[in-house]
């Protein structure tokens, strides 16, 4: 799980965005880079296939205090959407501390958005973890868009947990701190009750 830097005094938590191939994934992160203080993020990086890319960046926040004398620092991934690089995956989610499942909440992905989660459980299972046991949010993205699910329908289809649930509209930012925060705070408790 998280990595601690005992020399910048800091606990690394590793937090990934997964969901079905353009669901708003790398948007979430973009808006996210964008929008945060230069001096508490790092650089963004972008690895690049073909057809589809990984993000990844770090970032300091600097309202969730500290852990006996620790600041927290969190690493925020995605994960390719198409199915044909599950081992990528797999391998983002290695050390994972928190996932914000994103929902592509247009009807006819419902079964794109049903597929993913199950293949995040597999996933999750094949690395040690239960998706039941660690922090996880979920953001019903693309709320601005026609012919969309109705919100009761995607918690009923995609949240049996009932963990905390947002809508978004990403490209415009609508939910996408609420769901940051939301699953950073979820994280920061989980590592409180490990390190006391």
């Amino acid at each position: 799980m998280s990595f601690i830097n005992i020399a910048s005094r800091e606990i690394n938590c590793k937090i990934v965005y997964y969901g079905p191939g353009l669901c708003g994934k790398t948007t979430n992160l973009q808006y996210i880079y964008g929008h945060t203080n230069p001096d508490a993020k790092g650089k963004m990086i972008s690895l690049a296939t073909e057809t589809d890319r990984t993000l990844f960046f770090d970032f300091l926040p600097l309202s969730l205090g500290e852990i006996r004398g620790f600041k927290t620092r969190f690493h925020l991934y995605t994960v390719p959407g198409q199915v044909f690089y599950n081992a990528s995956r797999k391998l983002i989610l290695k050390g994972v501390d928190g996932v914000v499942f994103v929902v592509d909440s247009q009807i006819d992905r419902l079964e794109a958005n049903i597929e993913s989660v199950e293949n995040l459980k597999e996933n999750l299972n094949e690395q040690g973890y239960d998706l039941d046991r660690i922090p996880y949010i979920i953001q019903y993205n693309k709320r601005d868009l026609t012919h969309l699910a109705s919100i009761e329908e995607l918690h009923e289809l995609l949240n049996h947990r009932s963990v905390p649930e947002f809508e978004a509209v990403a490209t415009m930012g609508i939910g996408v701190f609420e769901t940051l925060k939301a699953i950073a705070k979820l994280v920061f408790l989980e590592l409180k009750k490990s390190h006391r």
